[in-house]
């Protein structure tokens, strides 16, 4: 008995610690002097919650990048005075305590902030002479001066060029011995984020998931040197978190039946995406190098000359980093706009009839005389969840009027109403094909989408895990970093209000919209696959004297999960 209540008791102090340490608050950092300064100077950091001495969980990171340990002069609880790494660069300060992270300040190498060139330039390299305006949000419109950019993003060494903002995510503990280069991500064609582009002058959009620091061009010839960029005024935050590297497996595998020469079979295959939240995908392996690598996200392989009884298979192996993505807007600082975002990722189409009358009766219902864009599609969300039954067999309805009818559908329809209903709302939104992951390493076909706010960047939603349809994923995301409370009750996650805003690093995304492929031959007999874990509508394309052939697309396989 004694033993007993030694162990009960040793496990609630062992509990009220961890709680305790929940609410230790975070560091607040409130200024940085100088702001402007030198690489391999000191700087001073005011602010509180710093801690009175600083140990191994104490440190401060400046655009990515740790100072050394005897950088450090003086650390009080609300004072830090620091030297600046020789080889940092413009970006982020924040100072981690406690496993707590504070609030980032901007800090500008004085090297990177443009200047006007005298006399001539010599060298291929692209040079950034001015940026305007210096800061912005996603979605906003900048202008990059300067030489040598190219007269357009496409060159004669069949390389693209780009321009590149930094990137960053949320890391909950630190390695000083691992310490890698700042992450950027590139302007986003799915943004229309590239408006023009000449030798001299480039005018872009600030790409969702692009926060401060620097900002660079890349040409075949070189990178630009940075330029330091502000992203602020957005009307709320988005945070990337718990990263997950995955590698993945996936084959196409092919019988001829019955075919003459000449003969050619197209396969169009998905890669992963990148995205913001997505990011990094690197072939492993193939067995067969494609006909066109990389095209639109989708990889083009053909196959000639095939014998009738043949057999032929192509396979690709490929890593990926997913991150979690959690986003806290303020609805009252939402500002609608028309641009040619809204217009494209408005659209009626046949994969997401916006116009049809079933759906424009239901959407007028349900969101009245409301104009603020969140609250639209946190109403139509709502309705959907509550309205919808979401069953795990494919029904065989794929008219979305029959599904408002019925109210019923699966992953696949029920995005699609939802993408379907927040356009007709006047919303841009898009859909995203993929696969979930389980505990086990299992994957499914799944379906989600991603809206659109101005000044802030895309929200993903999931109404099908919003239901709680698929226990067995939520429930992985309820237990994630709880496992050592053993029995003691374990916290519940709202995932009605959790997939509204917020999305888990278990799926894997192969398609972001509904993505139209041109056929290579016009007499080309072409196969669309629905419910895949792509939106695409050419997955194959039979030409000249392929008469009969089969094909089996294999499941994606996990063969990989690192944290």
């Amino acid at each position: 008995m004694t033993n007993k209540f030694f162990l009960i008791t040793i496990l609630a102090l062992t509990l009220i610690i961890f709680l305790n340490s929940c609410r230790t608050e975070s560091p607040v950092l409130k200024s940085i002097d100088p702001r402007i300064g030198v690489m391999g100077e000191f700087i001073t950091l005011t602010g509180s919650g710093f801690g009175g001495s600083r140990d191994d969980s104490s440190y401060v990171m400046i655009a990515g990048i740790p100072p050394t340990n005897s950088s450090y002069h003086l650390w009080q609880d609300n004072l830090i005075i620091v030297r600046v790494p020789e080889l940092g660069e413009s970006g982020l300060v924040y100072v981690h305590t406690r496993g707590k992270k504070s609030n980032g300040l901007l800090f500008t190498n004085s090297a990177s902030v443009p200047r006007p060139v005298d006399g001539e330039v010599f060298g291929l390299e692209p040079r950034i002479i001015s940026v305007n305006p210096q800061s912005g949000t996603p979605g906003s419109i900048i202008t990059i001066t300067g030489n040598n950019f190219g007269v357009s993003r496409e060159n004669t060494l069949q390389a693209v060029s780009g321009v590149f903002f930094s990137w960053d995510f949320d890391s909950p503990s630190f390695n000083q011995f691992n310490i890698s280069d700042p992450e950027f991500i590139e302007v986003s064609e799915m943004e229309l984020g590239y408006e023009f582009w000449s030798s001299r002058e480039i005018r872009v959009r600030l790409p969702d998931g692009a926060v401060s620091g620097s900002l660079e061009v890349r040409t075949p010839h070189g990178r630009s040197r940075p330029v330091y960029f502000d992203v602020s005024g957005r009307p709320g935050t988005k945070v990337l978190k718990d990263k997950r590297i995955y590698t993945i497996s996936y084959s196409v595998d092919i019988r001829i039946n019955e075919a003459t020469r000449p003969n050619t079979l197209y396969l169009w295959i998905p890669r992963p995406i990148n995205s913001p939240s997505q990011r990094n995908t690197r072939l492993i392996s193939r067995n067969n190098e494609p006909f066109l690598e990389n095209h639109r996200g989708v990889s083009l392989f053909k196959l000639e000359s095939l014998l009738t009884g043949s057999n032929h298979s192509i396979n690709n192996s490929f890593r990926v980093e997913v991150y979690a993505v959690e986003t806290n807007l303020n609805p009252q600082f939402i500002r609608q706009e028309t641009s040619p975002l809204s217009v494209m990722y408005t659209q009626n189409t046949a994969l997401i009839p916006s116009e049809t009358r079933e759906i424009r009766t239901t959407v007028n219902s349900i969101i009245g005389r409301e104009q603020n864009p969140y609250v639209k599609t946190k109403a139509i969300y709502d309705w959907i969840i509550t309205n919808i039954q979401i069953i795990d067999t494919q029904p065989s309805l794929t008219d979305l009027g029959e599904v408002l009818d019925q109210k019923q559908a699966d992953s696949y329809t029920a995005v699609l109403l939802f993408t379907a209903m927040t356009r007709a709302a006047g919303v841009p939104c898009l859909p995203i094909a993929g696969v979930l992951i389980d505990q086990m390493g299992h994957t499914i076909r799944h379906y989600w989408a991603e809206f659109w706010i101005d000044s802030f960047g895309w929200v993903p939603v999931d109404p099908v895990m919003g239901t709680g349809a698929l226990a067995g994923f939520i429930q992985q995301l309820n237990t994630a970093g709880f496992d050592w409370l053993g029995d003691i009750e374990q916290p519940e996650i709202d995932t009605a209000n959790y997939y509204f805003g917020n999305i888990d690093n278990q799926r894997i995304a192969f398609s972001r919209g509904d993505l139209q492929l041109s056929q290579m031959e016009n007499r080309g007999r072409i196969v669309s696959h629905n419910r895949s874990y792509s939106l695409q509508n050419i997955w194959e394309e039979a030409a000249g004297g392929l008469e009969s052939y089969t094909s089996l697309w294999g499941d994606i396989i996990i063969s990989g999960l690192y944290h």
